[in-house]
């Protein structure tokens, strides 16, 4: 059987497996009370061990097992949790990450991986010693955590005289239908009883999300050897396991009274690990989640992206053909064209929009990669980080995602390593030991903004501007002229660094202009905000799409221009008499601020035509803070536009981020406000 085919599907799966992996991992070490992540992890690795081995993938396919049998040891209560045994399986997840980006490029996905098998058999067999600074050992895999409904049934069915059973159910390794047999078994034990809970939930359970066994817990009026001679007559059941709890329950009156006598002091006391109750709840909600995930799963497709790029291709020169003909139908004033014509602007201004939404992929995708990375690089580095991540669901164009992970994680690896002070000098300063960085995306008109905020010693300003007047990126008349704000983007300049020796991890202001070249590269932008002492935010604003924009046509002699409509605030129409001069440069009074003028034609070389007026026509735009006025000859109008490159020749031109073709079949040079601006 050829597998080739399935290749592409293997890759993709196999990197949303190990990635969720990751995710749980890393919940479950801040909770290692709570088994639902270790079942979860299990899920994921069993289903990655078994599709490897159905695809060839020999080495895969046998870490994957290795790590499987740590984690169902884990489940069993058999292996202490221990910051050694998460690292150990953090380790084999990323052995197992690089097999799969080497199959992903064409390769075998061999990898020596017989130091790490090794260390998984030694915590297999339990000879792992117990790390002091392991927060809690692991509960049993039993449901013998309850809430307070929960203990109020069962306490009340002793009391009327019903036996409580926890009844664990192992099916044969070799069952098909696991969903059917569970149904089957429960289809039994509800006419002998009532089933109070059950360990996964009933929708996992529904769902086949669970390895061989599952717990069921029931009160009845019958014995064990009646209740487990019955289960066994369901075909595929390998055996019953029958722990008798009634005497348990019968004292659970008790544990009741105490949990309502201490609730409020449990409200307000920070645990280390989540209590038994917040144990059994975080296990039941992500079932819900995972179910809505599921139902909308099973209305998706997997669709090559440069299929999407090739529709995308194709649609831009529909909306170039669109403009053309709004053109002629202006031109030929014929109402029956008109209105056809219409009709189709707005069929494709629907399909546009469908499109671009297809093209839109959630920041998760690149948030996700950041817990892993922030957990080791606060381990190397002594410190103790809380990564708080806001705003996943937020969406942006596939093309805009694939940029921006780079620049984050420089900018990240900078707030761990110089924004974050050592825990000693957090807790002198009267700050917590811990870190906090916070990562939060959100919308905001037709912009996308990521702000990356830490709570660490902030920028110092005087050092900055030392470090900028040594390097000549200044010069003292400026430097005294200069706000905070102006101060902190200097870091930007190329070269800058505040660092007293070169880090490998990052240095303040190390490679921060390769960072500010990207994002504005996307058509977007970048500020700083720092408070001495208490932290910095960088915020990072970035276009939802990048291939077709709204943009406002002006003409400068026989030439036309495009603005992006996203970088502009307002037109005006300004007169002579009311420009003023400030060090040599036009200004305006705009609304209260003295904003300066930029002559577009004198900029771009434009031959003048037209004879002068007694007033400017002018476009205000906006940089982050900065703001400017363009004087153009006259304004178009507003039009969709497409977004194609200038090419490898000319990616030199000032202040041109691109071309488009308009209706006539002109090109139209397409302005970068961010260059003009700065």
């Amino acid at each position: 059987m050829d597998m080739s085919q399935y290749l592409e599907v293997f890759i993709e799966e196999s990197k949303e497996h190990l990635q969720n992996i990751n995710h749980q991992l890393l919940e479950f070490e801040k909770d290692v009370k709570n088994l639902a992540f270790v079942s979860e992890i299990f899920r994921s690795a069993h289903t990655l061990k078994g599709m490897s081995a159905t695809m060839g993938f020999e080495d895969l396919a046998n870490l994957t097992h290795k790590m499987e049998n740590v984690l169902d040891s884990i489940r069993n209560n058999q292996v202490a949790v221990t910051t050694s045994v998460v690292d150990s399986i953090f380790e084999s997840v990323d052995a197992l990450e690089i097999m799969v980006e080497s199959i992903a490029n064409g390769g075998d996905g061999k990898h020596d991986v017989s130091s790490i098998v090794r260390k998984l058999q030694v915590i297999e067999k339990g000879e792992e010693a117990l790390d002091v600074q392991a927060q809690a050992p692991v509960s049993t895999a039993s449901v013998g955590t309850y809430d307070e409904f929960e203990r109020s049934i069962l306490n009340q069915s002793v009391d009327q005289g019903f036996n409580a059973y926890e009844i664990t159910v192992c099916l044969q390794a070799t069952c098909l239908l696991k969903a059917a047999r569970v149904y089957m078994v429960f289809e039994v034990l509800e006419q002998a009883g009532e089933v109070i809970k059950s360990l996964p939930s009933v929708q996992d359970l529904e769902e086949e999300k669970f390895d061989q066994q599952f717990t069921v817990v029931i009160v009845t009026k019958n014995e064990q050897e009646e209740i487990q001679q019955q289960i066994m007559q369901v075909s595929e059941v390998e055996h019953v396991h029958i722990n008798d709890i009634t005497a348990k329950a019968a004292s659970m009156e008790e544990q009741l009274s105490e949990t309502q006598v201490h609730q409020k002091a449990q409200k307000d006391t920070t645990l280390p690990v989540a209590n038994e109750e917040t144990a059994v709840a975080t296990e039941q909600q992500p079932a819900n989640v995972k179910q809505q995930k599921a139902q909308q799963g099973n209305k998706t497709i997997r669709v090559n992206i440069d299929r999407l790029d090739s529709l995308m291709n194709l649609f831009e020169e529909l909306v170039i053909d669109r403009g053309r003909l709004e053109q002629i139908s202006k031109e030929l004033n014929n109402s029956e064209l008109d209105e056809t014509v219409e009709r189709m602007s707005r069929i494709s201004g629907d399909l546009q929009t469908i499109i671009l939404n297809m093209r839109m992929v959630p920041v998760e995708t690149v948030f996700n990669r950041f817990p892993r990375m922030v957990r080791q690089l606060a381990k190397d580095l002594g410190k103790q980080i809380d990564l708080q991540i806001i705003g996943t669901e937020t969406e942006l164009d596939r093309t805009v995602i694939d940029e921006i992970g780079d620049p984050l994680l420089h900018l990240l690896r900078n707030a761990i390593d110089h924004g974050i002070e050592m825990p000693d000098v957090r807790e002198k300063n009267g700050k917590k030991r811990e870190g906090t960085v916070r990562l939060k995306a959100y919308h905001s008109g037709n912009h996308v903004f990521i702000d990356l905020e830490d709570d660490g010693a902030g920028i110092n300003r005087d050092k900055v501007l030392e470090k900028a007047l040594n390097k000549g990126i200044v010069s003292e008349k400026i430097a005294k002229t200069l706000t905070d704000k102006q101060v902190y983007e200097l870091i930007f300049a190329s070269g800058f660094s505040t660092a007293e020796q070169i880090s490998d991890i990052s240095g303040r202001g190390v490679g921060l202009d390769v960072v500010k070249n990207t994002i504005e590269s996307l058509g977007g932008s970048v500020t700083i905000d720092s408070t001495p002492g208490y932290g910095s935010i960088f915020s990072i604003q970035l276009p939802l799409t990048l291939s077709i924009i709204s943009a406002l046509l002006i003409e400068m002699g026989e030439e036309r221009y495009a603005l992006p409509l996203s970088s502009i605030i307002e037109t005006a129409i300004v007169k002579k008499e009311d420009v003023l001069h400030a060090h040599g440069q036009k200004v305006i009074d705009f609304r209260g601020s003295i904003i300066p003028l930029l002559n577009l034609k004198q900029l771009f070389d434009v031959p003048s035509l037209k004879e002068e007026n007694d007033f400017y026509s002018v476009v205000i735009v906006r940089k982050g803070d900065k703001t400017a006025g363009l004087i153009v000859d006259s304004f178009i109008g507003q039009q969709e536009i497409v977004l194609k490159s200038l090419g490898n020749y000319l990616t030199s031109a000032f202040a041109i981020s691109g071309a488009t073709i308009l209706g006539d079949g002109q090109v139209a040079l397409i302005i970068d406000c961010n260059a003009l601006i700065q």
